[in-house]
C-alpha cells in the first residue's frame, strides 16, 4: 500500500511538472511571437485545461498558479504591471484550473461524445472567474498598489479582454478536440491510472 501511494504520488507529480513546463513554454512562445506593449496572445491555460480537466480542480489551480510564472514576468517585471503582475496574473490562471476543475467534476463527463461537446463551453466558463478578477486588478489592485498608469487606458483594457476571450474560444476549441480524442485521453489516463479522480478518464 505504501508503495502504491509513493508510485502514485510520483505520478502525480510528475505530470504536474510536466504541465506547468508546458504552460509556461506555451507562453514564452505564444507572447514572445505576438506580443505588442501590454497585449500578446497567451496560450499558456491550454496545459491549465488538461490538468483540470484530467487531473481535477486542486492540480488545475496548482498548474495555474506555477505555470503563469512566465506570463507574469512578461506583463510584470518586463512590462508595466512590475511585481504586481507577477503575482496577479497567476492567480488569475489559478482560479481558471480551479473553475475548471470544479465543473467537470460537477458535470461528470463520461462519455466520449458529450465530453468533447461540453468541453468548449464548459472551458469558456471556467475562464469567467479570471476574467472578473482581471477586471479587478486592473481597476482597483494596479491603482491602488502602483498609483497612477497613464498607459492604463479604457481602450487597453477592453482590448486585454477581447483578446483574452479570443485566447480563451481558440482553447475551448482545441480542448474540444483533444478530450475528444481517444488516444489522448488513454495517454493520460495510463499516466494517473491509479489517481481517484472524475470519471472522465473512462472511454467507454
Amino acid at each position: 500500500m505504501v508503495a502504491k501511494s509513493l508510485q502514485l504520488s510520483s505520478r502525480v507529480a510528475a505530470f504536474t511538472a510536466v504541465m506547468v513546463a508546458l504552460a509556461n513554454v506555451l507562453a514564452a512562445v505564444s507572447i514572445g511571437l505576438t506580443r505588442v506593449g501590454q497585449i500578446g496572445l497567451d496560450f499558456s491555460n491550454i496545459a491549465v485545461f488538461i490538468a483540470a480537466i484530467y487531473a481535477g480542480p486542486y492540480l488545475g489551480f496548482a498548474v495555474g498558479l506555477l505555470g503563469g510564472i512566465v506570463s507574469g514576468i512578461n506583463f510584470g517585471l518586463l512590462g508595466g504591471l512590475g511585481w504586481l503582475g507577477l503575482l496577479g496574473l497567476p492567480l488569475g490562471k489559478s482560479l481558471t484550473g480551479l473553475t475548471t476543475g470544479v465543473l467537470y467534476r460537477a458535470f461528470n463527463v463520461t462519455q466520449r461524445a458529450k465530453r468533447s461537446l461540453l468541453t468548449i463551453p464548459l472551458v469558456l466558463i471556467g475562464y469567467i472567474p479570471e476574467f472578473l478578477f482581471t477586471i479587478f486588478f486592473f481597476v482597483t489592485l494596479v491603482p491602488y498598489f502602483l498609483g497612477p498608469a497613464p498607459w492604463l487606458t479604457t481602450a487597453l483594457l477592453i482590448s486585454i479582454l477581447a483578446k483574452a476571450w479570443l485566447e480563451i474560444s481558440i482553447m475551448g476549441a482545441f480542448m474540444g478536440a483533444l478530450t475528444g480524442n481517444v488516444g489522448f485521453t488513454t495517454f493520460v489516463t495510463n499516466i494517473l491510472s491509479a489517481r481517484k479522480g472524475p470519471r472522465l478518464l473512462n472511454t467507454q
